[in-house]
């Protein structure tokens, strides 16, 4: 296991949420804190992966459990 208090490695990209250098530890983040930061911006809907119309549209149409309200119901 490592050490989350050793330097930072120069190869990984910059931490997302505040720029420093990312610790392998906590990889991609420099910390728990940043990491825990990002989590809640998931939770808040901060971020949101967007949706299109049409893929929504799709998934309605090949529902299986949607029941179509002009069908008899035997």
């Amino acid at each position: 296991m490592t050490d989350p208090t050793t330097p930072p490695s120069t190869s990984l990209p910059p931490c997302p949420t505040c720029g420093r250098p990312a610790v392998a530890a906590f990889r991609p983040f420099c910390s728990k804190r940043c990491a825990d930061v990002d989590l809640g911006r998931w939770f808040s809907e901060q971020y949101r992966v967007p949706v299109r119309d049409e893929d929504t549209q799709i998934f309605e149409e090949n529902d299986p459990r949607r029941v179509d309200p002009d069908d008899e119901v035997g």
